[in-house]
């Protein structure tokens, strides 16, 4: 029981979490217990192909390519004729990981990002690229300083990021900032036409923008559709894995401490379980739902989401 004890009476001390000035939201302390509990530098799903086995040994090795493949969609490091850098904006950069692979690659590159945790790890990894004239914008990008940076970029991407931002809002700021020729990716993932249909496991993945709708707004907007690949069944794996993580680990472990806990503490412990009940009640029983009821399958997210590589171009 000590150890638990001292668990919950030592929470304040966590630096990285509670003594930040802002809340932490929920992109950034998944992309923080990604990294402490995973050993990942980022949180994007990983792109397994049948040569790599599934499993979180292989996961660092799976993200290292879908990382690949969104690098592999933005223009040369070099213009051919002007022997310019490829300047690239990474909108909604985490921890920085994609963005220190772009400067290692010879690219011009830029970050964005609105947590401010997030934005103290980034500036902690651009140190080793001091060099280099990065800038790294701490704000939303709805709020970014487009004046600074009007017909700059010659690409902008977006990693598991655009489903935060508002279409409505994204492309009018998008064809402000990238050159007319240049190139906007997206890889992230979609609400398919079966979203809302109220069968088992439709609240089970929130987030995304629906498909039918973007396809719909780009068609306002300078910009053409150059690739659109559908990636989701070398996505959805990682669902599988983590379903099976909780589902055969995490859950029996809960089961064998709630036990123990129950027949050697009954008194504080169902002081605690009571006490969580009363404050976090809903949010329990939404988390129960969506994870350990069996509806977050790879099945049921390839039903309800559709993962797309988007390559775009800036119309002149």
């Amino acid at each position: 029981m000590v150890p638990l004890l001292y668990l919950f009476s030592h929470c304040s001390e966590t630096p990285n979490v509670s003594q930040s000035s802002k809340k932490m939201n929920s992109k950034e302390l998944g992309l923080v217990l990604g990294q402490q509990l995973l050993g990942v530098d980022d949180l994007h799903y990983g792109l397994w192909m049948d040569d790599l086995p599934l499993g979180f040994a292989n996961l660092a090795e799976a993200q290292q390519r879908y990382t690949n493949q969104i690098i592999n969609a933005l223009p040369a490091v070099k213009d051919k004729k002007t022997g310019q850098q490829t300047s690239v904006i990474d909108i909604g950069c985490g921890t920085g990981h994609i963005l220190a692979q772009l400067l290692e690659r010879g690219f011009a590159a830029d970050g964005l990002v609105p947590a401010p945790k997030l934005a103290e790890q980034v500036r902690q990894r651009l140190v080793a690229h001091s060099d280099k004239s990065t800038r790294l914008f701490e704000s939303t990008f709805e709020q970014f300083p487009i004046d600074e940076r009007r017909a700059y970029y010659d690409a902008a991407l977006f990693s598991e990021s655009y489903q935060y931002i508002p279409m409505s809002a994204s492309f009018p700021i998008l064809a402000q900032i990238v050159k007319p020729g240049g190139r906007v990716v997206i890889c992230d993932f979609f609400k398919t036409e079966h979203a809302g249909d109220g069968q088992p496991g439709d609240k089970s993945f929130g987030g995304g923008h629906k498909m039918h709708e973007f396809y719909t707004e780009l068609g306002k907007h300078p910009f053409s559709l150059l690739e659109d690949i559908d990636i989701t069944r070398q996505v959805s794996p990682n669902i599988k894995l983590l379903d099976e993580t909780l589902m055969l680990r995490l859950v029996p472990a809960g089961q064998t401490l709630d036990r123990y806990l129950r027949e050697n503490h009954p008194r504080i412990w169902g002081l605690i379980k009571a006490v969580f009940k009363m404050f976090f009640g809903k949010k329990i029983k939404k988390q129960k739902y969506k994870y350990f009821t069996g509806h977050r399958t790879q099945a049921v997210f390839e039903r309800y989401k559709t993962y797309r590589l988007l390559v775009l171009r800036r119309d002149a």
